[in-house]
């Protein structure tokens, strides 16, 4: 809600100036030369007037400081700075306010800014910005090097030597003062100048903005080079918030432009259902038609407050906005009307953004109660009882002695002469097993602040078709690789040796997972069947065929700490009973005693295919998560046996991989962590979620991903993200922050599947060609490479 605080009726149009707004004062320019200076404490009170400039003033600002607060304003003669206190203190005593100029005919100045500390000033004049000493009329240095003129200028938060530039030749620059040389020059952003220009001190990165309604983000490097992180479009941003809105008027269907005019950044928090507090960092874009306020972390539109909607506001269309700082859970910030002659100063709550995106359903990964008696998941096997012979008729008196043959009591045998004989030459019983003396056997902790993978440390060559999916095992020790040649590969962590080869899929193998216990493991494959496995066997244990499937199979793995199978085809999700027993009778040598048996069938709330699947099965967990061909996440409550609840468009294509954060035996994590989840999409990047609100937290989209399904997983420790990517890398993100921390390169072709080892830090890579990469922290790891493809040990 936008409730009006001020408005003030000027003498002509200054809808293209740069106005100023702090916590205590507003200044708008009258008669084009004098400013009036408004206090917020009471915005009834008399305006402060300040004079000086002989020419039309075309911006000003106010400093960074909290006291003094100064003042400065610029006209194609003078560039003046004021001292808010000494002013009131001088017409409180009836003398004339005055200020200091420190700069005379640079041109039209379009904007000006104050560095952190207010001792310099930069002022945008054509294609050059002057720094300019705030204390005199001093010109510390003039920067050229744009091609158009220079839209707006503001000082490194963290580095009062670094100055940030954009131009309307659609570019911005990174500047070194003490040198007057560029650290970074972007290439051309759009076909529309670049207008407006924010930097995060937080997490160090450079918002900008444009004419058409263009946002980029990008991170800053130590170097002060600077790194994409994301792009907005308001036009799509603002068609997928109104998506969900029937009933359009002809006004909302109408396309107008959206410039960005101006953009803060403003903090908020929010209660979970459980009281846990989450801080939420809201970018707030003001435009022509009204505040957009976008998630910083997500990049996605959380609400649009347009003037039209709010009829008692004296502003319908804004031609120049300019911001104050946060006071207490509002946002203060400076209107001007595009057509009128208007100023307004409005006020916004920034709990209303937080209520507007707010949909906590309570939902967590852990059980928070006791399976109910008719839940799916008290699905139990019946065991076999041994057929025992009937018993016909009466039974017969049966003899107290069963034997045939009774032992002798030993009155006729001769006596024993030697009764006990001692063994002298005995050799003690050992009471213990011996034991070897081997490593690991006690569970190591997963170092919880080593550095990401980054360096290889081997390569295999396995096939010329895809690497598919991989899967450590819990113990980290084996790894299974499904490939496009429709075998599974079982190899040891190290990559070394050869490995033992399991075949018998008609197609691509789509997903390998394996049993809690590391006792057995399943394949699954593009040829609607589905495999269960134990080891050093040559043969299933189960096969289960194309007559059990209409289509093929999305996802499959153990659930419930291996009490079920579960696995994805067509529009069901489907929960299986098995038992395996590799066990053969002689004459019965082709009987399998193994078998399945279906316990429930659950089907997506809306009809659409699932495209992957996942479930915790390290603990009890009643969650499982589908993503739908419809771009949707369905939340399934398996205690229930019903969909719970539903993301609808989480992406703007079908989500072809979802994982979540599952941890290891090895490491121990916030409670709070187990509910992220992550989810990919061709496109439109990876996208971290929060199952306790079903919102997006974060989003990643450093890596390219235009055509084929890359995968994505979390680490062990919960602190690193990785992606494969079709640029023939592999990102690894800093699950805090939207940039990658490393691009993992020298891959032959695209990388499809990634997985963590969760006992150590080690991370598998595999590409579109068949080749395996394996990849450990830089310290201490020597690198060795094996071109060669292993010899497999076939497995018939």
């Amino acid at each position: 809600m936008i409730t009006e605080r001020l408005k003030v009726t000027c003498d002509k149009v200054v809808s293209h100036q740069q106005l100023a707004c702090c916590q205590s004062f507003t200044g708008i320019p009258l008669h084009g030369k004098d400013i009036l200076i408004y206090t917020h404490l009471d915005v009834g009170q008399k305006a402060l007037s300040l004079t000086g400039h002989h020419g039309e003033i075309t911006s000003m600002t106010f400093g960074k400081q909290n006291s003094p607060i100064h003042l400065c304003s610029a006209s194609a003669d003078y560039i003046i700075v004021w001292d808010m206190q000494e002013c009131q203190k001088k017409v409180s005593q009836g003398e004339l306010a005055a200020g200091t100029v420190i700069a005379t005919l640079l041109g039209e100045v379009v904007h000006i800014s104050f560095c952190f500390s207010d001792k310099r000033v930069a002022a945008c004049s054509g294609a050059t910005v002057y720094i300019l000493s705030s204390q005199k009329e001093e010109i510390i240095s003039a920067l050229t090097g744009h091609l158009g003129s220079v839209t707006s200028a503001e000082f490194c938060p963290w580095n009062k030597d670094v100055l940030i530039t954009t131009s309307e030749d659609r570019t911005f620059k990174v500047w070194d003062l003490n040198t007057e040389s560029v650290f970074y020059q972007s290439f051309v952003l759009s076909a529309s100048p670049l207008l407006s220009l924010l930097i995060l001190k937080d997490n160090r990165q450079i918002i900008a903005g444009s004419t058409d309604g263009q946002v980029w983000c990008y991170s800053i490097r130590a170097d002060f080079t600077c790194q994409l992180v994301t792009k907005i479009d308001l036009h799509k941003s603002e068609q997928k918030h109104q998506a969900g809105m029937v009933d359009q008027s002809v006004e909302a269907k109408v396309d107008i432009s959206k410039p960005v005019l101006k953009m803060a950044s403003f903090g908020s928090c929010n209660d979970f259902s459980d009281g846990e507090k989450k801080d939420e960092r809201w970018l707030c874009i003001g435009s022509t038609d009204g505040l957009y306020v976008v998630d910083v972390a997500t990049s996605e539109l959380v609400t649009v407050l347009y003037f039209k909607d709010h009829l008692s506001l004296s502003v319908t269309m804004a031609g120049s906005w300019v911001f104050s700082d946060k006071y207490k859970d509002s946002v203060v910030f400076l209107v001007s009307s595009l057509f009128t002659p208007c100023v307004a100063l409005l006020e916004f709550l920034l709990d209303d953004a937080g209520r507007t995106c707010a949909g906590n359903q309570g939902f967590s990964v852990f059980s928070r109660s006791p399976t109910l008696l008719e839940s799916p998941l008290n699905a139990e096997l019946k065991k076999k009882e041994p057929n025992n012979a009937k018993k016909k008729g009466i039974s017969k008196e049966q003899p107290l002695v069963f034997h045939a043959n009774i032992k002798s009591s030993g009155y006729t045998s001769s006596p024993r002469k030697l009764m006990f004989i001692p063994k002298t030459n005995a050799q003690k019983k050992q009471s213990f097993v011996k034991t070897k003396n081997k490593k690991g056997l006690l569970l190591k902790d997963y170092p919880e602040d080593t550095a990401a993978p980054t360096v290889r440390r081997a390569h295999l060559s396995v096939t010329n078709k895809p690497a598919y999916c991989f899967q450590y095992s819990g113990d980290g020790k084996q790894i299974l690789c499904g490939l496009g040649d429709n075998s599974v590969l079982l190899y040891k962590s190290s990559l070394t040796g050869n490995p033992a080869v399991y075949t018998g899929h008609d197609k691509p193998v789509s997903c390998v997972s394996w049993s809690l216990n590391r006792h057995c493991w399943l394949s699954a494959s593009h040829d609607q069947t589905l495999r269960l496995w134990t080891h050093d066997i040559s043969e299933p244990a189960v096969i289960m065929g194309k007559q059990m499937f209409s289509k093929p199979i999305k996802g499959a793995q153990f659930y419930y700490l291996d009490k079920f199978l579960l696995l994805a085809s067509g529009d069901s999700l489907h929960l299986y009973l098995y038992h395996v027993d590799v066990t053969h009778d002689d004459v019965k040598r082709y009987e399998h005693r193994s078998f399945v048996k279906l316990a429930r069938c659950f089907s997506t709330s809306s009809g659409a295919d699932i495209t992957d699947l996942s479930a915790i099965n390290d603990f009890f967990s009643h969650i499982v998560l589908a993503c739908a061909s419809d771009r949707s996440i369905q939340v399934f409550d398996m205690n229930k046996g019903r969909v719970a609840a539903e993301v609808p468009d989480a992406h703007s294509r079908a989500i072809h991989c979802i994982t979540q954060n599952k941890g290891s035996m090895f490491s121990t994590q916030a409670p709070e962590s187990y509910n992220l989840f992550l989810t990919s999409a061709v496109t439109d990047g990876v996208k971290m979620w929060d199952l306790r609100t079903l919102r997006c937290v974060r989003r990643y989209e450093n890596h390219v991903n235009r055509c084929h399904p890359c995968s994505s997983t979390f680490s062990p420790c919960g602190r690193f993200i990785a992606s494969g990517s079709e640029d023939n890398c592999a990102y690894v993100y800093d699950i805090r922050s939207s940039s990658y921390l490393h691009k993992l390169q020298r891959h032959s072709e695209t990388v499809l599947s990634v997985a963590f080892n969760p006992a150590t830090p080690q991370l598998l890579t595999g590409t579109l060609d068949g080749k395996i990469s394996l990849f450990e922290p830089s310290s201490g790891v020597r690198l060795t490479r094996d071109p060669t493809s292993a010899a497999p040990n076939m497995v018939m």
